[in-house]
């Protein structure tokens, strides 16, 4: 899978990227993180990539050409105008539900890091796994020239119901959390499947050697070598984590009779204490 990341600080990833799962991946030519500096795209002596808001206020704007450039210049896009995004604008509004996926006739999806996005989870995670190939424009300043988003961007996601100063590590988060998605980038391949929201419900508990530290042991049963059991008190363990810490996830997760057994019997002895 290939990552294109358009920035104006490029210095920011290659630490990140450069470690660990990412790096091995990145080797095993399972994913390519291209990064792009915006100001390259820039034609002045200064490379310029923002100015002072139209109408006042504080902060400063992206300018849209540098921006436009790059992204057209790297997607291999022609030059968008006012006379050929009519039909990408009702592509763009005719669903809010589902991503756009054609902008001037590419399949990309050019996705801009932004708080006004839709909150990024596992499932849209999953949902750009299936992309060969995703943009990723990293905000600055005050945000960015409007026409960016009319007119090229065909996402918006943000990380959480907060601000920060760039889109830079949103990007890093999506990276991460998309490339754990593909097969073969973990060491175990049903890894990613029990993770927490993988699989609608927090992950369980886990625990290594040594079997007491401190006065505190590991469950018995994890030492036991009895895999059916184990799995039966990794699910239970799971609903009971789900049902303290997140119980509106447990609205949507998928759930066995069984589950909602042990649910009841939960709320039961919850109501007796």
């Amino acid at each position: 899978m290939q990552f294109e990341v358009f920035t104006l600080l490029p210095e920011i990833f290659p630490p990140y990227l450069e470690s660990s799962i990412l790096k091995r991946a990145s080797e095993r030519g399972l994913i390519n993180v291209r990064v792009h500096n915006i100001r390259d795209y820039t034609h002045d002596k200064h490379h310029t990539t923002d100015d002072t808001p139209y109408g006042g206020g504080g902060g400063m704007v992206m300018k849209p050409e540098p921006v436009f450039e790059a992204i057209e210049t790297v997607l291999g896009l022609s030059s968008l105008t006012t006379e050929n995004t009519e039909s990408t604008e009702k592509i763009k509004t005719a669903s809010v539900d589902s991503v756009p996926s054609v902008v001037n006739s590419s399949s990309i999806p050019i996705i801009l890091l932004t708080p006004q996005g839709r909150v990024f989870d596992q499932r849209i995670a999953q949902e750009l796994s299936q992309h060969p190939r995703i943009v990723l424009l990293c905000g600055r300043y005050e945000g960015i020239d409007e026409r960016i988003r009319e007119h090229l961007v065909t996402d918006e996601i943000s990380i959480g119901d907060y601000v920060l100063t760039g889109g830079e590590l949103p990007a890093l988060i999506l990276i991460d959390a998309i490339a754990r998605l593909l097969p073969e980038v973990l060491g175990d391949p049903t890894g990613a499947q029990d993770d927490s929201h993988a699989m609608g419900l927090l992950e369980y508990p886990h625990y290594t050697r040594p079997p007491e530290f401190r006065g505190w042991k590991a469950p018995d049963i994890l030492l036991s070598g009895d895999h059916a059991k184990i799995e039966k008190w990794r699910r239970e363990q799971s609903l009971l984590r789900t049902f303290n810490k997140r119980p509106d996830m447990l609205e949507k997760a998928e759930l066995t009779k069984k589950d909602l057994k042990f649910l009841e019997g939960i709320k039961v002895e919850k109501l007796e204490s």
